[in-house]
């Protein structure tokens, strides 16, 4: 089964924050989920957005059909490296602040 995928890496996003978008789309014809993804108010669904036009102008290339007959077969956000910072706080100590990163992916297929 012919399939174009595209994957972002490194996105400065928590990858808990942007599975709460991919599982809204995941499933979806991609040009519903593009009508969706833009006008959805999180952070991470500019992202995604781009993700998924990426992954149908692959599908352009690949030859895969009509661009409104493309479902989003799989969808899902790995963890990233993780950037790790330190807060001081009171008599010397110090606190952690970890800065998470997330790699995400979308395979698009015949619906």
């Amino acid at each position: 089964m012919a399939e174009a995928r595209a994957l972002l890496r490194h996105v400065r996003i928590t990858p808990r924050k942007a599975r709460e978008v991919v599982n809204m789309v995941r499933g979806r014809q991609a040009q519903e989920a593009l009508h969706l993804l833009r006008y959805t108010h999180r952070a991470a669904a500019r992202v995604v957005e781009q993700v998924l036009q990426s992954a149908v102008a692959n599908a352009g290339q690949k030859e895969l059909g009509d661009p409104d007959s493309l479902k989003i077969v799989k969808a899902f956000v790995d963890g990233g490296p993780v950037f790790k910072r330190f807060r001081a706080r009171s008599m010397g100590r110090a606190n952690p602040i970890l800065k998470r990163t997330s790699h995400i992916t979308l395979v698009l297929g015949p619906a």
